[in-house]
């Protein structure tokens, strides 16, 4: 039986990716690398600190990951704060509240960092469906490792086998299924190049996956 649902942000509760997108390059800008769209594609799912020393090794460059890191988080904030193209993805806040009304344990694991995601929280009043939240950005591991689920289902205080992940991105697919957990892959209109052949179950639609389709899941 199902007891906790570990949910992914980025492209599951939020598109928080073209902001993300318009601060990388911003900051690529600033820094003169060319990344390319493979190359870019191939970090979804992973900490800016992770992606930030991938690009200092991959480019040789002369500059420390943490400045790249401070430098994209300068992008990204002022564009949170007055680009209104952030909501909600659909159908989302709908099945957040059918899981919490029908007594499920929902835990936050993202690989964003704690301000981004307690600006998302706040501005969309998620609190309060939710027990806990887990950045990747303060874990020694980033996805596809398991760590940050492995810490989820602790905290949600049910083993691994008894919890559903809801991931977009082929690294959180990797990381779901490493950690022994049921994984549904959210293929939305928003996801872009990755591999959902690891999951257990794709949707692209949340309705396919209210509490009275999966409550027997696991049993």
């Amino acid at each position: 039986m199902v007891k906790a649902v570990l949910f992914d942000m980025d492209g599951v509760i939020v598109d928080t990716e073209p902001l993300h997108h318009k601060a990388y390059y911003k900051m690529f800008n600033d820094y003169n690398i060319v990344v390319t769209d493979n190359l870019y594609q191939s970090f979804t799912g992973q900490s800016t600190k992770n992606i930030c020393k991938k690009l200092v090794n991959h480019f040789s460059l002369n500059t420390t990951a943490l400045e790249l890191e401070l430098c994209k988080r300068n992008h990204f904030n002022g564009l949170f704060d007055y680009d209104d193209s952030l909501q909600l993805l659909d159908g989302v806040l709908n099945i957040i509240e059918d899981y919490y009304n029908n007594g499920l344990t929902l835990v936050l694991a993202s690989s964003a960092s704690m301000g981004t995601i307690n600006k998302v929280f706040t501005r969309f009043n998620l609190d309060q469906y939710f027990i806990a939240k887990i950045s990747g950005a303060d874990l020694k591991a980033s996805k596809p490792h398991p760590e940050i689920f492995e810490k989820a289902a602790k905290l949600a205080g049910f083993n691994q086998n008894q919890c559903i992940v809801i991931e977009d991105s082929t690294n959180g697919i990797k990381a779901a299924k490493a950690a022994g957990s049921f994984c549904i892959g959210y293929d939305s209109l928003h996801s872009k190049n990755q591999d959902y052949s690891l999951a257990d179950y794709v949707i692209s639609d949340f309705n396919a996956i209210r509490f009275n389709k999966i409550k027997t899941i696991l049993s």
